[in-house]
C-alpha cells in the first residue's frame, strides 16, 4: 500500500493489569455521577475552560479525518434570548401538537415542559454544527464521511470533558432546530446538531431519581 501521508510512531500508554482495572473502575464511578441539569447558576465561565473543553471533544475520530465539526459558543445574553425565544415555540409545539401521548407520559416522570429559561440563565450555550459538506475557495463540494456518527462521537467526549472540567450541562434538541442555523448566521454546509447549555449547578438543584441500566441489561458476550 502506498500513501503520501507522513505517519509518525505512536508510543501507547500501558499499565499493569491491576492499575488498568483500578484507573477505569474509579473513571466508570466518576462518569455514573454525571447527570443533565435543568437548572443553572448565572457565574460565567472563563473562556480557557470552553476553549480546552472543545478542543478536547475535538480530538474525537471521524470519518476519513474529516472532522466535520463546528462548535459555537453563545455567551452573549440578546443572542441567548433570541435562542430561548425559538427554541420555546418549537417545543411548545412540540408538546401541544407533535409529540404522541406516549412520549408525553415517558417525559412526565422528568418534569420537563415547553418552558426554557436555562437558555437564558446558562452562562454558556454550546452549538454543535455537523458539517454535511465542505466548500473550496471556488465554491465546489467535498464530501464529508459519516457525518452523524463522527459528530455524535465529538458530542459525547464534549459531555466527559465538561463533567470534567466540575461543570454541568443538558443536551437540548427542539425540533426542528434550523433557527440556530438563521440566528447565529451559521453557512449553508452546517446543520445544527446539538444545543448544550453549559454552566455551574443552581444552588439547591434537584435531579429525577433515575437508575441507569445494569450490566446485563447493555453488554451481550459472544
Amino acid at each position: 500500500m502506498t500513501t503520501d501521508n507522513t505517519f509518525i510512531p505512536y508510543t501507547p500508554q500501558q499499565f499493569s493489569e491491576e492499575e488498568m482495572q483500578s484507573r477505569v473502575a474509579a473513571f466508570r464511578a466518576y462518569m455514573d455521577q454525571r447527570r443533565s441539569i435543568r437548572e443553572f447558576s448565572d457565574k460565567p465561565i472563563p473562556d480557557a475552560i470552553i476553549r480546552d473543553i472543545i478542543m478536547a471533544a475535538s480530538t474525537a475520530p471521524s470519518g476519513a479525518h474529516k472532522q466535520p465539526w463546528t462548535y459555537c459558543v453563545v455567551t452573549d445574553p440578546e443572542i441567548k434570548k433570541q435562542i430561548r425565544k425559538a427554541a420555546e415555540e418549537e417545543e411548545y409545539e412540540s408538546y401541544h401538537n407533535r409529540m404522541s401521548d406516549q412520549w408525553l407520559k415517558d417525559l412526565e416522570p422528568l418534569g420537563t415542559d415547553w418552558h426554557k429559561p436555562f437558555l437564558e440563565v446558562a452562562p454558556c450555550l454550546i452549538i454543535i454544527f455537523k458539517r454535511v459538506y465542505e466548500l473550496d475557495q471556488d465554491g465546489k463540494k467535498r464530501n464529508n464521511y459519516y457525518v452523524n456518527e463522527s459528530v455524535g462521537l465529538s458530542a459525547g467526549m464534549l459531555l466527559t470533558a465538561i463533567h470534567q472540567a466540575g461543570l454541568v450541562s443538558l443536551t437540548h434538541t427542539p425540533s426542528p432546530m434550523n433557527f440556530l442555523q438563521k440566528i447565529l448566521d451559521r453557512p449553508e454546509n452546517e446543520r445544527p446538531y446539538l444545543l448544550i447549555p453549559v454552566g455551574y449547578p443552581s444552588a439547591g438543584v434537584t435531579v429525577p431519581d433515575l437508575t441507569r441500566k445494569q450490566e446485563d441489561e447493555v453488554i451481550v458476550y459472544y
